[in-house]
């Protein structure tokens, strides 16, 4: 019985983790950065809606609806996303409206990408006296 010379596999798996990790890792903080995406704009989108129901109350206006905006933003997502706020008045099917708007970029976490602006709004009808 004739034997085969046994080759030398040294080094092998450093190679293949090389090859492995160039797939996976981008792979990873890809999944990460649009779970972060996707979390800033429900935040931006809750905190709107919830600007535009202050807004829209009987004793209250677009100062204490942009400052409700604020203070949630700034307990979920901190103060560093650039995020700005326009509080306007609309009209939602003839009635009188407040609609609210928030923007903010998402920061970035690969190397050498942008930001990624997100933003959210929400409209809600002004309450009236009977």
């Amino acid at each position: 019985m004739r034997r085969t010379p046994r080759r030398e596999e040294s080094g092998v798996a450093v190679v293949d983790f090389v090859l492995v990790a160039a797939v996976l890792v981008p792979l990873v903080l890809g999944l990460i950065q649009l779970g972060l995406v996707l979390h800033v704009r429900n935040t931006l989108t809750s905190a709107a809606s919830e600007g535009a129901r202050v807004a829209a109350a009987y004793d209250r206006g677009p100062v204490d609806a942009e400052a409700r905006v604020r203070s949630r933003l700034s307990g979920v997502l901190g103060g560093d996303l650039g995020t700005s706020i326009s509080v306007s008045p609309t009209t939602v099917a003839g009635a009188q409206a407040w609609s609210v708007e928030v923007s903010a970029t998402v920061p970035p976490l690969g190397i050498g990408s942008v930001g990624i602006p997100v933003s959210g709004n929400a409209r809600a009808i002004e309450e009236v006296l009977p």
